[in-house]
Order: structure tokens, then C-alpha cells, then sequence
């Protein structure tokens, strides 16, 4: 540890904000927050069977959801599982 350094807590730094003092220099700006950038939605067709439409409309009459969402919501869940699963492998 340098000479003179002290290590300031967060705790310490929000009671120096607090009293209305400069607590800049405890930040960077190396995670700026960017707002998100808008996704492009692409449409695409997707063959379903018929059992397997049936099963997605009682699904989502079950959660009140357009069918759509049930595709979304179950595909997105779908693709973070596997996206954990290769991970954990690494």
C-alpha cells in the first residue's frame, strides 16, 4: 500500500457525499451505463404440429398470454438454460 493511502469504505464515501462533500475521485467512468441500444425484431415462420399448437394455446390460456408470448417466453427460457449450461462447462 502506497504511503499516506487510506482505503475509504462505500459506507465512508456515502457519509462524505452526505455532508456535501466531492467524492468524484472514488469513480471512473470505465462502466459507464449506456442506454440500451433498440433490439431490430425480425419476423420469422415457424411450423408447428398440430398437438404441439394445441398445447401452446392451452398454455397460454392457462397464463392469460397471447400465444406469441408463450413461444417467446419458453424460447428465451430455453436459450439461458443452454446459455449456463455451455458455461459451466468452460
Amino acid at each position: 500500500m502506497k504511503k499516506g493511502f487510506k482505503k475509504v469504505t462505500a459506507d465512508e464515501i456515502a457519509d462524505m457525499a452526505d455532508n456535501g462533500k466531492d467524492v468524484s475521485q472514488f469513480f471512473t467512468n470505465e462502466f459507464e451505463i449506456k442506454p440500451p441500444e433498440k433490439q431490430k425484431t425480425q419476423r420469422v415462420n415457424v411450423d408447428f404440429t398440430f398437438d404441439m399448437l394445441q398445447e401452446l394455446d392451452k398454455l397460454a390460456a392457462e397464463l392469460n398470454i397471447s400465444r406469441q408470448a408463450v413461444i417467446k417466453s419458453y424460447l428465451r427460457h430455453a436459450l439461458d438454460q443452454h446459455c449456463m449450461a455451455v458455461k459451466k462447462v468452460m
